[in-house]
């Protein structure tokens, strides 16, 4: 799945290992391995939603609200404070499948605004992004929920043959959007949509219909991310789960490859290009930089994805 378009953000990821190699202090050890794996499951998950958005010629700046939305509500269902559940376990899976349901609903209503009443994506997005956060604070009345329950945090802090459990949904993922970007009907589809929307409608592609779906697409991905970041943290905090996160998801997304007005788009591209932006980040804070210049330094690969896609395409 890697091709030609990859080898420059490959070069940079390799240059930035190395660096750490030489440079920062115990870096090569499975904690750091570890803890930037964990870090960058959650942006790679949004992400996969975001680059099909953005392949389709739109934006999705709602990705944090919606997390917000569905991490304020799954612990409600599992710990039975909306409505009795019969044991714990139907509990967890009801808030899991709930959960991710309501933001793939939130998903659709953004779609539902770009599609049927031609709304900027960037505008209508922007609705969410706003209320989504104020929806979920008042869901919660803007409490702090601390559980104890590690049946549902085996999501984020399980483990598979020694891997984060939340590192295979993240896979799974990438994998599952990567074969459909380049090997589905529906990833033509997109692909067709970002490229020349005038021209997929004459070709007789339903492009209201894509758009929709590749909106519901971010919203699921928004959710699971969500449900990841509470079963981590044992908490759910409605004022900053998934706050800020738009800039890294675009930003790696931009970094990957995919070009930001659409019609091209990489999932294994935005995967390497969270994989820079998080080991940038890594990098900084390893050597004494404060955490506020790393949002100069990601304003500043974004700028430079983009005139990399400039010349490429010039």
């Amino acid at each position: 799945m890697l091709s030609r378009r990859h080898v420059g953000t490959l070069a940079a990821l390799v240059a930035l290992l190395i660096f750490n190699f030489i440079f920062t202090p115990h870096f090569a050890t499975m904690q750091t391995l570890s803890v930037n794996l964990t870090q960058v499951c959650v942006i790679v998950i949004v992400g996969v939603g975001m680059t099909m958005v953005i392949a389709t010629g739109g934006i999705d700046l709602s990705v944090g609200s919606i997390m917000a939305i569905a991490g304020a509500f799954a612990p409600q269902v599992f710990q039975g404070m909306l409505f009795p559940v019969p044991n714990l376990y139907v509990g967890i899976a009801l808030a899991i499948v709930l959960s991710i349901t309501i933001a793939g609903f939130f998903g659709l209503f953004n779609g539902w605004l770009v599609s049927s009443f031609r709304v900027q994506p960037i505008i209508a997005t922007l609705i969410l992004y706003i209320a989504g956060r104020g929806i979920a604070q008042v869901w919660t009345n803007g409490d702090l929920q601390v559980f104890k329950v590690p049946e549902f945090q085996q999501i984020a802090i399980g483990r598979v043959f020694g891997v984060p459990f939340q590192v295979w949904i993240m896979l799974a993922l990438v994998l599952a959007a990567a074969w459909a970007l380049q090997r589905t009907v529906f990833g033509r589809q997109v692909l067709a949509v970002g490229g020349n929307e005038q021209a997929a409608r004459l070709a007789g592609i339903p492009v209201r219909r894509v758009k929709r779906r590749v909106y519901v697409i971010s919203g699921v991905c928004s959710g699971i991310a969500g449900l990841i970041v509470i079963a981590m943290n044992s908490a759910a905090d409605a004022n900053l789960i998934g706050m800020g996160i738009e800039l890294d998801v675009i930003a790696a997304v931009a970094v990957g490859g995919t070009l930001l007005s659409g019609g091209r788009a990489t999932i294994i591209g935005t995967l390497l290009g969270a994989l820079i932006i998080q080991l940038v980040r890594y990098t900084l804070l390893a050597n004494g930089v404060p955490d506020a210049a790393a949002l100069v330094v990601k304003a500043g690969l974004i700028v430079l994805a983009v005139w990399l896609q400039r010349q490429d395409r010039a």
